[in-house]
């Protein structure tokens, strides 16, 4: 068969195709009759396709007629198909205008209807109701207590349906006196059925009360039999301590012979004891109350916890206040405690303490404990049930949450009192410097101690609250740093006094004042010296520790409590409560999807979310604070920020007036001193000339800012064994020592500006002076003030050459203004 394919092909080549099929031919096979085959066989395919062809035309134009008469068929079906729709429609609309009033008038009738039945019904309700009213006197004569609960049902359907009629007021007054008598019939039995544990009699008396709407009933019954055995294991505390008290004082007279008291039982030591009673007779209850009442039991039983908390409220409230009195002897003796003591119903001097509020954790981790156990037992109760009952094991402790931030504030306020930073010593040689590094030394240890003071306290709000008060401990956090930075302010002020800053001549004191103590204040100078001056500036450089060490670790404490508030927001966040505070009543949002809490919800419901959860406005008021948390901007504690701040300028001014008090004392007089005005004494002799040495005021101060580096090397090599960073230790040197020489320069200059008049030999010595700092200054590395060089070059300049100096340089290297005073003082006239 031939291939037709490559024929339809539209560039199909006639000469390729025929050497393509002369190359399939074999090999014996001569190509004249390969070509004879191939000629035969194409001829054959073509009288087939025109056969084909021919035969397919003709059954073509037969087909062609028949479809032209069914497209004929279909246009006229389709055009009486539109006729018929149009007529339908034409109906529709004449039927719909004519049934619309008939189709009204039906609806008329149907209410009409209606209305009948009701009144049909509501009639047969109250003949019912007549009828019932009649003969319930009966029934309860009978004693059939299921068969007066459906009485009563029924009279209370009748009276729902019939309404408020008139004539029907004293029927329903009768129904609530017979219910309430049905109740009371019940109550006996029901509660001999809950004592003695009768499930069936206790499951009839339920449906009874459930029949005539009583549940209510039933949970005051169940509540007032249990009620009586709770109480009792509450107060055996009370009866051990009486007993206590009575073995006491009958071994009073026992004691001379050796014999020895039982100890007391404390609160705190049997409170676990009470919850693990209490939580065996909850356990008991909730598998006895799921087989009685299989409906009901999820509410009971947490209903009776909430009712025993509430009957033991008061008395709970108040042994958790004695409880932590007792751990401290002077509450103790006084039978008071922390409620007591923030009162203001105490003696003076006795302030809570920390180990008040320890023991009032302690007993809050006990109850938290049980809460725990509760919600594990009561975890197929409904959310809110379950809530509530949390909320009521934890309400003893609520009066004390209240109070939490003034419980907080006075602890630490206390401890921040207590804290002597005073270094007293007795006076003597040395003893400013000791005192000066004593001091230090306290209070340089004393803000680690306040910092861990202020952490336990963060510990404390956490065990103790959740972090639910976590805004009243920020501010009471902030105001504790102010008392303490300002407690750091007062020392510090005391400090200046005792390291002399404070007592330094004021240039603009009486001069004769100044004359008459003149070789006394010398002599002390001299002293302090000698025998104190490097060990006062050694404890003040000591003090740059302590500011330091207050920036740092405040500011590590800062970063750490917004960490802790940050967890606290993570723990307490939104999904918990709904996105809607602002209601009284709080969404949980976190359900599973069939509806229910899940598992992550209920163990959200720690003791922060128990309190929470009902109060909007506290919640509203945390989660602002935990919001602005997480702005890196923000500030835990905003106002000691700014004075840790404040503190760190005012060491670095007191340091910097220790490090300068020596060269102001060396250059306090130096404008007056007597040189500047001394002549040269004419004598008759030729004598030799020398050249002038630097004066001891200059060089006192010059061997001080050379001796400088020396005493900041230790405070160096602290910064850099703490911080690891020998650069920045460096840094620190320098600058300071650059601080301080260019302090003595300026104050230098001050006193050179302050000179009046000076002779040719005072200019010699002034500029030998001069260029002796300059000397000093080059050694430090410090470039010489533009001002002290023109000093410098003027006063060394002869005096009859200075106005030709100072016109020729025009201020290329001299400064104008001081070249002007040079002249003035040397009495050279410019003009």
């Amino acid at each position: 068969m031939l291939d037709l394919g490559p024929f339809s092909d539209d560039k199909f080549d006639p000469k390729k195709w025929i050497n393509s099929a002369c190359k399939t031919r074999h090999q014996q096979e001569s190509l004249d009759k390969h070509l004879v085959d191939l000629e035969m066989k194409l001829q054959m395919v073509s009288e087939e396709i025109a056969a084909s062809l021919e035969e397919q035309s003709a059954a073509a134009l037969l087909r062609v007629p028949r479809a032209t008469r069914d497209v004929v068929r279909l246009r006229d079906d389709a055009v009486s198909l539109r006729t018929s729709v149009s007529s339908i429609l034409q109906k529709l609309k004449k039927a719909e205008g004519t049934s619309a009033e008939s189709i009204a008038a039906l609806a008329k009738v149907d209410t009409v209807k209606q209305r009948m039945e009701a009144a049909y019904e509501t009639l047969q309700d109250a003949a019912g109701l007549t009828q019932l009213s009649s003969t319930v006197e009966d029934v309860f004569a009978s004693g059939d207590l299921p068969r007066a609960a459906e009485t009563l049902a029924n009279m209370r359907h009748c009276l729902s349906a019939v309404g408020e009629v008139a004539e029907f007021a004293n029927v329903r007054k009768q129904l609530e006196v017979l219910e309430d008598r049905l109740d009371s019939m019940v109550q006996p039995r029901l509660m001999d059925a809950l004592s003695n544990r009768k499930v069936d009699i206790a499951q009839d008396l339920r449906g009874i009360l459930m029949r005539i709407g009583r549940f209510k009933s039933l949970e005051m019954h169940y509540t007032k039999v249990h009620l009586k055995p709770l109480r009792q294991l509450w107060e055996d505390f009370e009866t051990r301590q009486r007993a206590n008290k009575l073995a006491s004082e009958r071994n009073e007279m026992d004691r001379l012979s050796g014999s020895n008291d039982s100890p007391a039982i404390s609160f705190a030591s049997w409170l676990p004891s009470f919850y693990d009673e209490l939580l065996l007779y909850l356990e008991q209850e909730w598998k006895w109350c799921a087989i009685a009442f299989p409906e009901d039991y999820r509410t009971l039983v947490p209903k009776l916890l909430i009712e025993t908390m509430a009957a033991l409220g008061a008395s709970f409230i108040s042994r958790i206040n004695l409880a932590t009195g007792d751990v401290v002897p002077e509450t103790k003796t006084l039978a008071k405690g922390i409620l007591d003591i923030l009162s203001g119903d105490m003696p003076k001097g006795i302030k809570i303490q920390a180990k008040h509020l320890e023991a009032l954790i302690e007993l809050h981790n006990m109850t938290a404990t049980f809460a725990r156990n509760v919600q594990h037992l009561f975890s197929e109760s409904d959310l809110r049930v379950l809530m509530d009952t949390l909320k009521a094991v934890y309400l003893p402790y609520e009066s004390f949450k209240q109070r939490y931030g003034q419980m907080e504030r006075a602890i630490l306020s206390s401890e921040i009192a207590g804290a002597d930073l005073r270094g007293a010593v007795t006076r003597g040689v040395g003893a400013q410097g000791i005192e000066l590094s004593e001091t230090v030394r306290r209070m340089e240890e004393s803000t680690p101690h306040v910092i861990v003071l202020l952490e336990a306290a963060v510990e404390r709000c956490i065990s103790f609250t959740g972090g639910s008060e976590a805004d009243e401990l920020v501010l009471a956090l902030d105001d504790i740093m102010l008392q303490y930075i300002s407690l750091l302010q007062e020392t510090l002020k005391s400090l200046r006094a005792v390291s002399g800053v404070d007592n330094i001549g004021d240039p603009k004191k009486d001069t004769s004042l100044e004359k008459k103590e003149g070789s006394q204040n010398a002599r002390k100078v001299d002293m302090v010296s000698n025998e104190e001056e490097w060990s006062i500036v050694q404890g003040a450089l000591q003090i740059l520790t302590v500011a330091d060490c207050l920036t740092s670790r405040s500011s590590v404490f800062e970063a750490s409590l917004r960490s802790t508030l940050a967890r606290i927001s993570t723990s307490l966040s939104f999904s918990v409560f709904g996105s809607s505070l602002d209601q009284k009543q709080s969404h949980m949002t976190i359900i599973d999807g069939n509806g229910e809490p899940s598992l992550g919800q209920r163990a959200a419901l720690d003791v922060a979310v128990v309190r929470l959860v009902d109060a909007p406005e506290k919640a509203r008021k945390l989660f602002n604070l935990l919001d602005q948390s997480k702005d890196p901007r923000f500030h835990a504690l905003p106002l000691a920020s700014q004075r840790v701040s404040a503190f760190a300028d005012a060491v670095n001014e007191l340091v910097y007036d220790v490090l300068i008090s020596k060269v102001r004392q060396r250059l306090s007089d130096v404008s007056r001193l007597p040189i500047w005005s001394a002549v040269d004494e004419h004598s008759s002799f030729r004598l030799p000339t020398f050249s002038a040495y630097p004066q001891s005021y200059v060089t006192s101060v010059g061997e001080y800012l050379l001796t400088l580096p020396q005493q900041l090397e230790p405070l160096a090599d602290g910064i850099s064994n703490n911080d690891a960073n020998n650069e920045e230790a460096q840094f620190f040197a320098t600058e300071w020592m650059f601080k301080v020489a260019e302090g003595a320069t300026a104050l230098y200059m001050e006193q050179l500006r302050g000179i009046q008049y000076i002779t040719d030999r005072g200019a010699q010595q002034l500029s030998v002076d001069i260029e002796y700092l300059s000397n000093v200054l080059s050694a430090l590395s410090m470039p010489i003030p533009p001002i002290l060089a023109t000093f410098q070059t003027c006063l060394s300049t002869p005096r009859d050459q200075l106005k030709q100096l100072v016109k020729s340089d025009s201020g290329n290297q001299l400064d104008l203004s001081t070249a002007n005073l040079v002249c003035k003082i040397r009495r050279v006239s410019l003009d």
